[in-house]
């Protein structure tokens, strides 16, 4: 395909989702709600073919030797299209941003002025692997009024065509203004550097996946961006902690679902309570497969573990690796986090409230849990249902993202006849 043809066809889907935000903008939480009801029930009713689809994307990603983190995030079964949908549902029975008045006065000369929640207009998701952002993205965009134009990586092409598909025309039937949920379905890259300089068109632009990609968006697009960054998250277990909860929060924040963004890469561990915690944790990390690199300190009370080196602080692995630091101090963890972190999901584990209120105050992240694991970090699990992803910048949202976090604000004034002297 042509450079110009392809330009045509953004533009043409991107003209069309924009004219839609004018209208879906218009919509009463009543409409918006059935519209998503619709979406639900199409994808329960077709589920096995949205599992048939996905098997076609998943064998060609296994062909071409795919790691397995990847391969996960790729993969779509019954229970994570029952999740997409319980995700959807869960948006459902969540209270409308659209119209919220967020401040209200009135001056003593009658004026009044009220601060309300309004849509963006039309966000643009870019993103990889993972073919439940594009139900997630459309449900979370109808909800707050947006249009939403979902371009999602090569690798998962034939799962993003059926879900959109599907979503799109139970969408439509039930009121939806046709083309507000836009997909486009080009894997050339000039498809990508085409959406992201459409800034007359596009409110925001919100790109998934890997650092490198974030970057390139960052650099080159004229849309204003909310990146969700890389997920380098570390769990802390202070000197005061409770070993056997540290060890079943530790374990989970990295091997439960290693591939994720809110899997924790780096463990520090309270050079007082390093060699009581140590050697039960590596066993167990080591029962599920794990990886364990450590610094000197750690290979001295587990001599089994493989020497840390330095851009270990700094990788995030997607798999079952960690790295193990024994530090000093809460202020060395603090410190150590803040430096090499990525300001996504760190977590302290301890039984001292005030030390756990200064890991609190001082870790710069987008969020910081005490004796929990850094798994938590979801939209589901925070109440906002489905999310559009995990921001670690801090202009307009910061965290999980809702259907809140996707509107602006507007003045209403309202008066009589009032002017300026």
């Amino acid at each position: 395909m042509e450079n110009a043809e392809i330009r045509n066809l953004v533009l043409q889907k991107v003209s069309a989702a924009k004219i839609a935000s004018q209208k879906l903008g218009l919509l009463s939480s009543e409409q918006k709600n059935a519209v998503l009801l619709a979406m639900a029930q199409a994808l329960e009713k077709n589920s096995e073919d949205i599992i048939f689809h996905n098997k076609i994307d998943v064998d060609v990603a296994k062909s071409q030797g795919f790691d397995n983190a990847l391969t996960d995030r790729l993969t779509l079964n019954e229970k994570r299209v029952k999740e997409m949908v319980k995700g959807i549902r869960d948006i459902v029975n969540q209270k409308d941003p659209v119209g919220e008045i967020i401040e209200e006065r009135t001056l003593n000369d009658g004026l009044n002025i009220q601060k309300i929640r309004v849509p963006l207009g039309t966000i643009a998701m870019i993103y990889e692997s993972r073919p439940n952002v594009t139900v997630d993205a459309a449900a979370l965009c109808i909800k707050s009024g947006n249009a939403v134009i979902l371009r999602g990586g090569s690798e998962a092409i034939n799962s993003n065509k059926i879900l959109s598909k599907i979503i799109s025309g139970a969408a439509e039937a039930a009121g939806m203004p046709a083309g507000a949920i836009a997909f486009i379905d080009i894997t050339d890259r000039t498809a990508i550097s085409e959406l992201i300089v459409l800034d007359k068109l596009i409110d925001l632009l919100i790109p998934r996946g890997g650092e490198e990609f974030i970057n390139f968006i960052k650099k080159h697009s004229t849309i204003p961006v909310l990146s969700h960054g890389k997920g380098l998250c570390h769990t802390y277990v202070d000197k005061e902690a409770d070993i056997k909860m540290a060890v079943k929060v530790a374990v989970n924040a990295k091997c439960q679902r290693p591939g994720v963004c809110n899997a924790t890469e780096t463990l520090l561990v309270h050079r007082d309570i390093a060699d009581k915690i140590l050697p039960e944790l590596c066993s167990k990390y080591g029962e599920l497969g794990t990886e364990i690199r450590g610094c000197p300190l750690t290979k001295a009370i587990v001599p089994t573990v493989v020497n840390a080196k330095e851009e270990d602080w700094s990788t995030e692995y997607h798999c079952l690796i960690i790295s193990i630091k024994v530090v000093n101090s809460l202020e060395e963890a603090i410190a150590h986090i803040n430096r090499y972190g990525s300001k996504h999901s760190d977590s302290i584990i301890t039984e001292n409230k005030e030390r756990a209120e200064k890991f609190i105050k001082e870790v710069d992240s987008a969020a910081v849990f005490h004796n929990v694991s850094t798994r938590l970090h979801d939209g589901g699990v925070f109440g906002i249902g489905a999310e559009i992803g995990i921001a670690t910048n801090k202009l307009h949202a910061r965290g999980a993202m809702g259907a809140r976090e996707l509107t602006t604000t507007k003045f209403i004034v309202r008066g009589k006849g009032h002017i300026r002297n």
